[in-house]
């Protein structure tokens, strides 16, 4: 399980931060001219999604500060772990479906992974 997790987090940490990285300095993101459908709902709120690059940055680096505290057995890991996957949820579909799986595992392997 802890294995599974330390996958996760490098994959959709590394992935949010060089996607945040790309998009400030290309203009568009990693992948598709259209972003996926997380992008939609931020241009119903008029959100211009292609100056969001700073916030993928962070998302990117708290998914590998969680990273570094679930491979060190730091206790905090356990809470930002939950705190970064339900927050990560809006990132249709790949990142959803990562972040509902560090939910669960957290949840349920807590003493298992030694957090």
């Amino acid at each position: 399980m802890r294995i599974l997790l330390i996958i996760i987090a490098f994959i959709n940490g590394g992935y949010m931060l060089l996607d945040g990285i790309y998009v400030m300095l290309k203009g568009k993101y990693i992948g598709p001219e259209k972003p996926g459908p997380w992008a939609n709902l931020f241009s119903k709120l008029a959100v211009n999604i292609f100056k969001l690059g700073p916030l993928f940055v962070v998302y990117g680096l708290v998914w590998l500060l969680f990273l570094y505290g679930l491979f060190t057995t730091q206790t905090w890991a356990y809470k930002l772990g939950l705190a970064i996957s339900i927050l990560s949820l809006w990132y249709l579909p790949v990142g959803t479906v990562l972040s509902i799986t560090v939910f669960i595992v957290l949840i349920v392997a807590k003493q298992k992974i030694g957090l």
